[in-house]
This record gives C-alpha cells, sequence and structure tokens, in this order.
C-alpha cells in the first residue's frame, strides 16, 4: 500500500531570499532516494519589492520551474504572492527533480530589501 501523506503535496523549505542584491539563493535539496515536483512557491515580502524579478530552478537552469517573475506587485511588507506555471489549454509540464538537485531562487534587478521569505512546495516521491 502506498503511503498517500508521504507522496502529499507538503511544504519542502522555507527559505530567506534577499531583493537588495542580484543573485542565487538555495531554497531546497532534493534528499537521497527521492524525486521532486515542486508546485509553487510563495513569496512573503520584507518591504516593497520594488521592480525586482525572480526566477526558480534547478542550479544551472535557474528558470526551468519558472521564468524571471517580477514583483513589482509586492509593494507593502508582508504582501505575498503564488508564483507557479499557470496552465492554459495545455497543461504546464514541470520537472521531476532527481536526489541531490538544488532548487535555486535567482534574483535579477533588484530593487528591494533583504529578508523575504519564500516557501517551496512539492511532492517528493
Amino acid at each position: 500500500m502506498v503511503d498517500l501523506k508521504e507522496k502529499a503535496i507538503s511544504l519542502l523549505a522555507v527559505a530567506t531570499v534577499s531583493f537588495g542584491a542580484d543573485g542565487q539563493t538555495t531554497l531546497f535539496t532534493v534528499p537521497a532516494g527521492k524525486r521532486c515536483v515542486i508546485r509553487s512557491a510563495l513569496v512573503v515580502a520584507a518591504a516593497d519589492a520594488g521592480a525586482t524579478t525572480m526566477s526558480i530552478g534547478q542550479v544551472g537552469a535557474l528558470t526551468d520551474f519558472v521564468a524571471a517573475q517580477t514583483l513589482s506587485n509586492l509593494d507593502a511588507q508582508y504582501d505575498s504572492v503564488w508564483i507557479q506555471p499557470v496552465p492554459n489549454s495545455t497543461p504546464a509540464k514541470v520537472k521531476s527533480y532527481p536526489a541531490g538537485t538544488v532548487i535555486q531562487a535567482d534574483v535579477g534587478a533588484h530593487a528591494g530589501s533583504a529578508g523575504n521569505q519564500v516557501y517551496l512546495f512539492g511532492v517528493l516521491y
């Protein structure tokens, strides 16, 4: 019998990401013996993000989960956005990451502050 609780979408990690400088922040590393499919990320702003852009994906690709998203609608502390591929008539394909894969957030065109929280959700199997 399959343990459905283990296979459920869950919170994989919480990471603090600075929007005050361009660069990468590790969000999660897939554990040994597992694969991971990311469902979404919740970003909670520490302050106005300005025109900061952020993508999420594996090291070396950095955009294979979501391409750069402009976070200008995060204009006050505690504002939040969900980041995820949004399917239209054709379902959006998502990656299945093998054990050892490091998932990172890549901040570009920084215009915000430090202390932003990224909550990463997905399934380990």
